[in-house]
């Protein structure tokens, strides 16, 4: 599984298409479309039109969201809110080889979303993000040592957890210390796409 996502950003159609191509263009081989309030035809627009070209760039196409449209354009799997219903009717919709995502913010969430047998959860944010409306208690790099901490202290695998909110470059070797799989990002890969390579070069692939 990739380490690095991309959630897309923009406030129209246009937008959001210039930044999923930009970011195509630059390397991402993971798009999660994210466009809240979307008028309904234009997400599914948009949706279609990323999902061809993900497959054009062989890169992985997820919906936030919106179950029914994931599985009507065909793309690779969806990801999940809190609030955005559940794991498994998803699953049931969509079939065992999609890739579901969860979002988490506590330790429950995350045994919760292990429980659901997500693919992967979104665990964050890091810190303050102007790109999410309702945002979560803000965890720090201290609220993810302990929620894997106690994860280690359960004797769990640890899932793949990809950290959200405001991420940026220097953040991605402290993340993967503490034992975070990889990083979704959206403002800094909206605003200079070239990142993309540096964002890679700071993974560990191991």
């Amino acid at each position: 599984m990739e380490k690095l996502q991309y959630i897309s950003q923009g406030n129209t159609r246009q937008e959001q298409e210039h930044n999923i191509r930009k970011a195509l263009d630059n390397g991402i081989k993971w798009v999660q479309i994210r466009w809240k309030n979307a008028p309904e035809n234009e997400l599914m627009d948009l949706c279609e039109v990323s999902k061809l070209l993900c497959s054009e760039y062989q890169s992985i196409c997820i919906i936030n969201d919106h179950v029914q449209l994931a599985k009507t354009i065909d793309a690779d799997g969806v990801h999940l809110g809190l609030k955005d219903g559940s794991i498994e009717e998803a699953r049931l919709i969509l079939g065992e080889h999609k890739i579901i995502g969860g979002t988490a913010n506590t330790i429950s969430d995350v045994l919760q979303r292990m429980n659901e047998s997500c693919n992967y959860i979104g665990l964050g944010p890091l810190r303050f993000t102007a790109t999410k409306e309702k945002l979560s208690p803000i965890l720090g790099f201290e609220g993810y040592q302990k929620i894997i901490d106690q994860l280690r202290e359960k004797l769990m695998v640890i899932p793949k957890i990809f950290a959200i909110g405001g991420i940026s470059i220097e953040d991605i070797q402290p993340l993967q210390q503490i034992g975070i799989y990889g990083v979704a990002v959206s403002g800094q890969i909206t605003s200079q796409p070239a990142n993309i390579n540096e964002f890679k070069k700071a993974m560990i692939y191991a």
